[in-house]
């Protein structure tokens, strides 16, 4: 471990995105690369990697239409989950990650893809500076949930209504502007890249059984998928005040 005290978030961000893909991806892999402004760093370090001729025969696999566009740019070769539905390793940020390792994601709109990605990944390194962990998901950051466009009002009752949820639950707010942050940055309801819209869940207190909630946001009519990545990461990279742990 090394002092990180004095680093802003953005350069504890590439200390956690850049240890990642220096110790998990190698030639010849399928690797998936998540969506934020902490993945991008891990993003960024692969293209660094494929530029110098130090990573060789790799295909990644972008988990947003923003990640794709940059892992171009960078020279990064691409396919799809198409092409390749087995991934030897994916990585990712998070907006809260509890004691278990589950997760929260989705803050910027790509959980439905990311979730698809790691799903079927072999390791999914979960990269966070220390302003992510958390006693309890709920509380800290709203949880994203895609829905269909399809009676949306409905959809959001319904969820808002589900026993694991409504005893913690603040408030159900639809995403307006852009689908990439949950700030209201417009008047127009936020579409995400698979044309679907998103709500987000605002908790008062901590969600008591977050693998309870997950099953019934999945198991609801209208609900694509959610926020909720429970027992996914195989490994969690922190970037703190006292240096970078796993």
């Amino acid at each position: 471990m090394f002092a990180t005290s004095g680093m802003s978030q953005d350069e504890l961000k590439k200390l956690v995105g850049y240890k990642a893909v220096d110790d998990h991806v190698r030639s010849g892999m399928v690797v998936g690369l998540g969506t934020g402004s902490t993945a991008a760093f891990a993003v960024e370090r692969v293209g660094q990697k494929v530029k110098s001729g130090e990573l060789k025969n790799i295909i990644c696999i972008p988990t947003s239409v923003r990640t794709k566009e940059q892992a171009e740019a960078l020279g990064i070769p691409l396919c799809t989950l198409n092409e390749k539905s087995h991934i030897d390793v994916s990585i990712d940020g998070a907006d809260e990650v509890d004691p278990d390792w589950n997760l929260v994601k989705g803050g910027g709109g790509a959980l439905l893809r990311e979730k698809m990605v790691e799903i079927v990944s072999d390791k999914f390194i979960c990269i966070v500076d220390e302003s992510k962990l958390c006693k309890g998901l709920g509380p800290g950051f709203p949880l994203p949930v895609e829905i269909t466009p399809f009676c949306h009002e409905h959809t959001m009752r319904v969820v808002a209504s589900l026993p694991a949820v409504k005893p913690f639950l603040k408030e159900a707010v639809l995403r307006m502007g852009s689908s990439a942050t949950n700030k209201r940055d417009g008047d127009n309801i936020a579409v995400t890249d698979n044309g679907n819209y998103i709500v987000d869940l605002h908790f008062k207190e901590t969600i008591k059984d977050a693998p309870a909630a997950a099953a019934q946001l999945k198991n609801t009519v209208g609900v694509v998928d959610h926020g909720l990545f429970i027992g996914m990461a195989t490994e969690v990279i922190v970037a703190g005040k006292d240096g970078v742990y796993i």
